[in-house]
């Protein structure tokens, strides 16, 4: 099961599963240094941080708010009314 670190609340991680769910998991069962938005990989006991899945999803993120705050051109020329 992949999960997102949605944020954490006192000793817990609230995750969101693929099917938008969530789950809390104990911080101290948690990888190493990890912080809201990256993605684990949950196989049984073992959680592990998904470095490449993490990474895509930053770079996602990214472009979409770099399209968002782009400014449009063509408003920059218009004579006003």
């Amino acid at each position: 099961m992949r999960v997102i670190i949605d944020r954490f609340e006192g000793e817990y991680a609230v995750c969101e599963k693929d099917d938008r769910t969530m789950i809390n998991i104990k911080k101290s069962r948690l990888p190493a240094n990890v912080k809201e938005g990256d993605v684990l990989v949950i196989t049984g006991d073992v959680i592990k941080f998904d470095t490449t899945e993490t990474l895509k999803r930053k770079r996602e993120s990214e472009k979409l708010i770099d399209e968002l705050f782009k400014p449009d051109k063509s408003l920059l020329h218009k004579p006003l009314p």
